[in-house]
């Protein structure tokens, strides 16, 4: 078995993350009628044009100012996750987005904030794809940012929660 995080074991999750979206995967993906990386790329420049500008949320971010890095992992995973190129996978392996998020204090607050800066990118940026596949991409990226937002909150007491709180 390898190494946890090894090259080998990303090559095996990344294998696996393959065979899985093959399988279930008919007919072209989010991320094809989304239009391709394109789509995501301007999806996260919304986000983060909003993300800069709210003190509360780029407190968050150790490398803030500069958001490069996390605007690049972002529109990675979320490529990869609508049915792109894997290369989120590729560079760092699992997403383990509740790990990944563990170090930084979310609570209700900071969730409402991030949803709403992700709710008003889905929206202009799904109403710049003037196709009927508008409101299906942005029902399908809300339908899964309101709950993965909730899931990243660390914030309940639990054992798990942020050390930070």
């Amino acid at each position: 078995m390898p190494n946890p995080g090894s090259t080998a074991e990303r090559r095996d999750s990344l294998t696996d993350c393959r065979r899985y979206r093959d399988a279930v995967v008919e007919g072209p993906t989010l991320y094809e009628r989304a239009g391709g990386m394109a789509f995501f790329e301007r999806l996260v420049d919304v986000v983060y044009d909003g993300v800069a500008g709210d003190p509360a949320l780029v407190a968050l971010y150790p490398e803030a100012p500069d958001l490069t890095g996390a605007r690049h992992r972002l529109t990675l995973f979320l490529a990869q996750y609508w049915g792109g190129p894997t290369t989120y996978s590729e560079e760092r392996g699992h997403p383990r987005l509740r790990l990944r998020h563990m170090r930084f204090p979310i609570g209700a607050g900071e969730r409402d904030r991030w949803l709403h800066h992700m709710t008003t990118a889905v929206e202009t940026v799904t109403a710049e794809l003037k196709s009927p596949a508008d409101t299906d991409v942005r029902d399908a990226l809300l339908g899964y940012f309101v709950p993965a937002a909730e899931q990243l909150r660390n914030d309940t007491g639990l054992p798990i929660s942020s050390a930070r709180r």
